[in-house]
C-alpha cells in the first residue's frame, strides 16, 4: 500500500473478505469495514461487565443517554428532572395545540361572517 501524498510504501494487511490492502494496525477493512483480526472482537469482553438488559434509559424523550449512579450519562440529569422536564414539555404542547385549534376556530367564524 502506497501513502496517496509521498508514494511511500505503507505497511499492510490484506482483508480476508475483499482482498484490499488496509494500513498496518487497522481494525477494520478501508474498503468493506470486516473486521481485519480478533482484537477488535475481543475488545469488547470483559471491558466493564456492563449488563444491558439491567440499564435504565433516561425518560427525557430526547436524550439517548442511561441512568448511572443516579444520573443521566449524557444530559446529567436526574430521572425526576428529566419526568418533570418531559411533563412541561407536554403541556406546553397541548397549550400550543389549544391556542391552535382557537385560532382555527376564529378564522372559522370570521369566514363565515365575511360570506
Amino acid at each position: 500500500m502506497k501513502c496517496p501524498y509521498c508514494e511511500k510504501e505503507i505497511p499492510g494487511i490484506n482483508c480476508s473478505q475483499c482482498g484490499s490492502v488496509s494500513p498496518e494496525g487497522a481494525k477494520f477493512c478501508m474498503e468493506c469495514g470486516v473486521s481485519l483480526g480478533e482484537e477488535a472482537e475481543d475488545s469488547f469482553e470483559g471491558e466493564n461487565d456492563f449488563d444491558f438488559s439491567d440499564r435504565i434509559l433516561c425518560p427525557d424523550g430526547t436524550c439517548t443517554g442511561i441512568i448511572i449512579d443516579g444520573r443521566c450519562s449524557e444530559c446529567g440529569k436526574t430521572p425526576e428532572e428529566a419526568e418533570r422536564q418531559e411533563e412541561q414539555r407536554e403541556e406546553q404542547q397541548e397549550e400550543q395545540r389549544e391556542e391552535q385549534q382557537e385560532k382555527e376556530k376564529q378564522e372559522k367564524e370570521i369566514n363565515k361572517e365575511e360570506k
